[in-house]
C-alpha cells in the first residue's frame, strides 16, 4: 500500500478506513473520476450509494422511467410518494445526501456519444440488450470503461469491459513484502540471506524487489528495482554485487509491485465467447447456463414486450426453448463448447425472474461499485469478463411444490417485487417475526436497510431490536450508510433506529444502548430472548461474536453472522439443530505482546518501536498522573504498595512531582530531556555496555543476527515536529526508535492504524456480507429447510473470490447411551414442591443414565462425590435453589425461567465435555 498522508484534498478523517484499503493517490484519482450510471432500481441505487459513500468524484444519474410499486422493494431512495415520478429525478436528493463532497445531477435525455464522453466509467443496470450493445460500443470506441449489471429474481450478472489494453497499477491489496536481512554477499550473482524471522517468506521468482538502510554495500540502498530468484534453502539471488562495498549489517529488502496489462473482449463478442470469473469446472458451466436464460430472457422481453410473469409456466417453457435455440457458447479459440443446456435451472430462472430482492441488489451493487472502483483507481484486478450469482437455493427444493402464479402476482403494495418471488404468504411471515440485531456500525446499518425493505417485523407483533452501545463518529459517515453529519455524537442503536424506521414507517424499531455481554443478562435475559425469533450479529471483535453465539445456543435462536476486513467478507449462518455451532477458531489475545528485552534493547521491526512509543506514553502520560490521583482518592500511601512494583511507581512519582512544569516553555525544556534521554543519552549508554565491534567469547559478533546496532541521535530542530496529540507522540517517537536502529519507519497513519488495531474498512464489502445475510434470512424464516439449503459465504472483491458452502452438520459426541450436539441440554422439568439435591441427581441418573460426579453454578462447586458424609448429608436434602443461594449467593432475575448447571461424571473421559443442564425454575 501506498505510504498514507494528510492532504489538504483529501478528507482523511472520514475516508480513514478506506484509506487503509486503498491507499492515498488510488483515493485522489477515486475523487477526480466522473461516473454516468443509468438505471435506478434496487441495484442502480446500491451502486450509487457505494459510490458516493466511497466519495467519487461526481456521479450523474439516468432514469427517466416512472416509480412503480416493484421498484420499492429494493430501490432505497424511493418511497410511496414518489409513484409516478422519474427514478432519477426521485433519487437525487437523497443521493447527494450522502456525501456533500461528490457531485451528484440527473442527465435527462438519451444516452448519445457526445455525453459519453465527459465520463471515465458507464455503468447500465435495468437495460435491454439493443441499448448494452448500442452503449458498449461507444464506450469501447472512446476508451470509457462500461459495465453492464442486472439483478432478475435470485440472479445476478455482471460484465466489465474495460477496453484492450488495460493497466492496472497495483494489483494486489496486499501490503508490499518486507523482510530483514541477514547478510548479503558480494558475487555474481550476490545471495542475500533473510534474517531467521523472515525465513518463511513469500517472495517469488521474478519479482522486483528494493532495498534501504543497508550499512557497508550502501550502492543497493539507492539502486532501481532489481529481480530476484529464490533458492530452494529461501536465499535470494538478486543479482550481480561483484564490485559492491563489502556488506557489514542491517538493511530490509522489499518488494515492489509490478503493474498489470489486461485485455477485454467487447460486449458482441463477449456474448459469444463468455470469459466468466468461477472458481470450479461446475461452477464455470452453471454461469454458462445462466449466461443463455439472460440472453433467452432478453429475447423473450424483445418478443413479447414484457418480462415473464411470476411463476408462469407457459412463459417459463418460452423463455427455456429460446435458450435451446440460441446458437451454441464458444471458446476463446472459437471452437464451440460441448456443454449440454441445464434446462432445470434456466426454467427455475425464468420463473421467479419477475422479482426484485434487496438482498440480491445489495451484493450485485457492491460487486459493481468495487468494479468501477477498480476502473478509475487503477487498482485490484478487475473482473474477467462475466460474473454470475444466484441463490435460487431459497427457492422450494426438488420435489416440493413451487409458489403458484396468483399467490405471486402484484398487490399494489412496496413488497410487490420480492411477493413475485416468494409469494404473499412468505411475506406476511417476514412482518411478523422478531428479530435481535447486534451491532450498528457500517454492517448493522446496511443490514437494518435491508430489513426496512423486505418487511422484516413490519406487521403486527414483528419487530426489530438494536442493539449498540457506540455513538456515531465522523469517520463512521462514508460506510455507515444511515448517518448523517447531524448525528457524530449520538447514540447509533437510536440514529439507525429512527433512520430504518424513516425508511420504512411499518417496521417496528426498539433501540437499546446497553453491550450484549455478561454484564447486561439481567436485560438481555430469559423474557427477553423469549421474544425473539433470532439473532444477527454485526460486530468487530472475536470475543462479541463468540458471545453472542453462545447466547443463541443457550436460547437455541438462529444466528446469521457477518464481518469484514478491507475487500474481504465473511457471512454465516447457524441452525439450531442443523448446522455446526459458532466457532471462533481466530479467537485470540487482541494485544500482541513482544519480549520486553526485545522492545527496550534490541528492535528488529516497526511493530517492536510502536510497541515501545506506547509504553513511554503510558509511562510519561498516564501512569503517574493515574498513580498520584488514586492514592488520591482512596487515601492510601504508595508505601502500601508490594515489591519492586512500589520502586518502580516512586521514582515515575518522584520524577512528575520534583519536575512539575509551570509554563508552555518548561513542557518544551521537558520534552527536549526526553528525546535526549530516548534517542540519545540511552543509546550511548547501551553501546557502553555493548560497544558496536563487541565479540563474544565464542567469536561470533554481539551485534549480529537479529540485534541490530543502534546509533544515537543528535538532536536538531529543523526535523522538530509539531504535532502534539497522542498519535503523533507515538508515531514520531516510534519513528525516531526507528532511525537508532536503522528500522525502516512507518508513516503517522500507518503508525495509527498499527498502534489503534484498526480494521479497514469499505463500504462495498461492507454492502455484499450484508445483502449474503439477507439471502440466508430468507431460508431462515420460511418453513423449515434441510441443511444443503443453507450457505456460508466469503468473499474478496479485490481478487474476484467468491464462494460459497454448505455449512457443516453439528458434530455428535457420544457417552455410553447418551448422544448430544452444541444445541443439546439435558433439561430438568420445574416440581412442586422444588426438588431436592439429592432428587436432582437421582432424576439424572434415571432420565439420562449420568452417575454425577462434580455439580457446579459457574465457578461454584455445588456436589461433589468425594466429600465427606457429613458434608454431604448437610447438601443433599437442600433445595436446587436454596443451595446455589448459599453457596453462590445466587438470586434469579426477575422473569428468569432456567438455571444452568454443568456437571462431570464418572467413568467420563477427559476430553468429554456434557450437554449444560437446564433446571427449569
Amino acid at each position: 500500500m501506498d505510504v498514507l498522508e494528510t492532504s489538504k484534498l483529501l478528507d482523511e478523517e472520514l475516508y480513514s478506513r478506506q484509506l487503509y484499503v486503498l491507499g492515498l493517490p488510488a483515493m485522489q484519482r477515486l475523487q477526480e473520476a466522473k461516473v454516468l450510471l443509468s438505471g435506478l432500481r434496487g441495484l442502480g441505487a446500491e451502486v450509487a450509494k457505494n459510490l458516493v459513500l466511497m466519495g467519487v468524484g461526481s456521479l450523474t444519474l439516468h432514469d427517466p422511467h416512472p416509480t412503480c410499486w416493484s421498484d420499492l422493494a429494493a430501490q432505497f431512495f424511493l418511497s410511496e410518494q414518489d409513484l409516478g415520478k422519474s427514478r432519477a429525478e426521485a433519487s437525487l436528493e437523497l443521493v447527494a445526501e450522502l456525501n456533500g463532497a461528490v457531485q451528484v445531477c440527473v442527465h435527462k435525455g438519451d444516452i448519445t456519444e457526445d455525453l459519453l464522453l465527459g465520463f471515465q466509467v458507464v455503468v447500465l443496470t435495468a437495460s435491454d440488450l439493443e441499448e448494452q450493445l448500442k452503449v458498449g460500443s461507444l464506450c469501447r470506441k472512446h476508451g470509457v470503461c462500461f459495465l453492464v449489471a442486472d439483478t432478475r429474481g435470485l440472479v445476478g450478472q455482471l460484465f466489465c469491459d474495460f477496453g484492450e489494453n488495460f493497466t492496472v497499477q497495483d494489483p494486489t491489496e496486499a501490503e508490499p513484502l518486507t523482510a530483514a536481512i541477514q547478510h548479503i554477499s558480494q558475487g555474481s550473482p550476490g545471495v542475500l540471506t533473510l534474517r531467521k524471522e523472515a525465513k518463511n517468506h513469500q517472495f517469488h521468482d521474478g519479482d522486483l524487489v528494493t532495498f534501504s538502510g543497508i550499512e557497508g554495500m550502501v550502492e543497493l540502498n539507492s539502486c532501481a528495482p532489481r529481480p530476484i530468484r529464490v533458492q530452494e534453502d529461501g536465499t535470494l539471488e538478486i543479482g550481480d554485487t561483484t564490485n559492491f562495498s563489502c556488506y557489514w549489517h542491517g538493511g530490509v529488502v522489499t518488494e515492489v509491485k509490478k503493474p498489470k496489462t489486461l485485455s477485454h473482449k467487447p460486449l458482441d463478442t463477449a456474448l459469444l465467447q463468455p470469459r466468466v470469473v468461477a472458481p470450479t469446472s461446475q461452477e464455470v458451466h452453471r454461469a454458462h447456463c445462466l449466461h443463455q436464460a439472460f440472453r433467452a430472457l432478453h429475447m423473450f422481453q424483445h418478443l413479447t414486450g414484457r418480462p415473464p410473469k411470476p411463476w408462469d409456466p407457459a412463459d417459463a417453457d418460452r423463455v427455456v426453448s429460446l435458450a435451446q435455440d440460441l446458437d451454441p457458447l464458444r471458446r476463446t479459440d472459437g471452437e464451440p463448447l460441448e456443454e449440454p443446456l441445464d434446462e432445470a435451472l434456466v426454467r427455475t430462472f425464468a420463473l421467479s425472474s419477475a422479482g426484485s430482492l434487496s438482498p440480491m441488489a445489495a451484493m450485485l451493487g457492491a460487486v459493481a461499485a468495487q468494479e468501477v472502483l477498480k476502473a478509475v483507481c487503477r487498482k485490484f484486478m478487475p473482473l474477467d469478463q462475466w460474473l454470475y450469482f444466484d441463490a435460487l437455493e431459497c427457492l422450494p427444493e426438488d420435489g416440493e411444490p413451487f409458489p403458484n402464479p396468483e399467490d405471486c402476482s402484484p398487490r399494489g403494495c412496496r413488497y410487490d417485487g420480492q411477493i413475485a418471488v416468494f409469494g404473499a404468504g412468505f411475506q406476511e411471515k417476514l412482518s411478523c417475526q422478531h428479530y435481535l440485531l447486534v451491532g450498528a456500525g457500517a454492517i448493522g446499518c446496511e443490514l437494518l436497510k435491508g430489513f426496512a425493505l423486505v418487511g422484516l417485523g413490519a406487521g403486527s407483533g414483528g419487530g426489530v431490536t438494536v442493539a449498540d452501545m457506540d455513538h456515531v463518529e465522523r469517520s463512521n459517515l462514508s460506510r455507515q450508510f444511515l448517518f448523517r453529519p447531524q448525528d457524530v455524537y449520538r447514540p447509533k442503536a437510536e440514529v439507525a433506529a429512527e433512520a430504518a424506521h424513516r425508511l420504512n414507517s411499518d417496521l417496528q424499531m426498539t433501540p437499546l444502548t446497553d453491550p450484549l455481554d455478561p454484564t447486561t443478562e439481567h436485560i438481555y435475559g430469559d423474557n427477553f430472548f423469549s421474544r425473539v425469533d433470532g439473532v444477527v450479529a454485526a460486530l468487530d471483535t472475536f470475543e462479541a461474536r463468540h458471545y453472542v453465539a453462545t447466547r443463541c445456543i443457550h436460547y437455541l435462536k438462529p444466528l446469521l453472522e457477518a464481518g469484514t476486513q478491507g475487500t474481504q467478507g465473511s457471512a454465516s449462518v447457524f441452525i439450531p439443530h442443523v448446522t455446526e455451532g459458532y466457532s471462533a477458531l481466530a479467537i485470540a489475545s487482541e494485544d500482541i505482546s513482544y519480549p520486553v528485552c526485545t522492545v527496550r534493547h534490541f528492535p528488529t521491526k516497526v511493530e517492536h518501536t510502536l510497541q515501545w512509543a506506547q509504553d513511554e506514553f503510558e509511562g510519561l502520560f498516564h501512569l503517574s498522573a493515574e498513580t498520584i490521583n488514586r492514592h488520591q482518592r482512596t487515601h492510601t500511601s504508595l508505601a502500601d504498595t508490594e515489591g519492586p512494583q512500589m520502586l518502580t511507581l516512586l521514582q515515575v512519582v518522584l520524577g512528575v512531582l520534583r519536575e512539575r512544569p509551570q509554563t508552555w516553555q518548561d513542557c518544551v525544556v521537558w520534552a527536549l530531556g526526553q528525546w535526549q534521554l530516548c534517542f540519545h543519552y540511552s543509546i550511548k549508554q547501551l553501546l557502553r555496555h555493548f560497544p558496536p565491534d563487541k565479540v563474544l567469547k565464542d567469536g561470533r559478533h554481539f551485534w549480529a543476527g537479529s540485534k541490530l546496532c543502534p546509533q544515537p541521535l543528535e538532536f536538531d530542530s529543523s526535523q522538530d515536529d509539531d504535532s502534539n496529540f497522542h498519535v503523533d507522540f507515538v508515531a514520531a517517537a516510534a519513528s525516531l526508535r526507528a532511525q537508532n536502529y536503522g528500522i525502516p519507519p512507518a508513516s503517522r497513519a500507518q503508525s495509527k492504524q498499527i498502534v489503534g488495531q484498526i480494521i479497514p474498512a469499505i463500504a462495498t464489502t461492507t454492502a455484499a456480507v450484508a445483502g449474503l445475510l439477507g439471502l440466508e434470512l430468507f431460508k431462515v424464516v420460511g418453513k423449515p429447510r434441510p441443511l444443503r439449503a443453507f450457505r456460508h459465504s466469503r468473499l474478496h472483491l479485490a481478487e474476484n473470490y467468491f464462494s460459497r458452502w454448505i455449512p457443516g452438520a453439528p458434530a455428535i459426541r457420544t457417552f455410553q447411551n447418551l448422544k448430544w450436539t452444541c444445541w443439546d441440554r439435558l433439561k430438568v422439568p420445574a416440581e412442586q414442591p422444588e426438588r431436592t439435591l439429592k432428587s436432582l441427581l437421582a432424576y439424572l441418573q434415571e432420565q439420562y443414565g449420568l452417575k454425577v460426579k462434580m455439580l457446579l453454578q459457574g465457578t461454584a462447586l455445588l456436589y461433589s462425590v468425594g466429600w465427606s458424609s457429613e458434608k454431604q448429608a448437610q447438601r443433599l436434602p437442600l433445595r436446587v435453589t436454596e443451595l446455589v443461594w448459599q453457596v453462590a449467593g445466587w438470586v434469579p432475575e426477575p422473569g428468569q425461567q432456567v438455571l444452568v448447571l454443568e456437571l462431570s461424571c464418572e467413568g467420563e473421559d477427559d476430553d468429554t465435555a456434557f450437554p449444560p443442564v437446564h433446571y427449569e425454575l
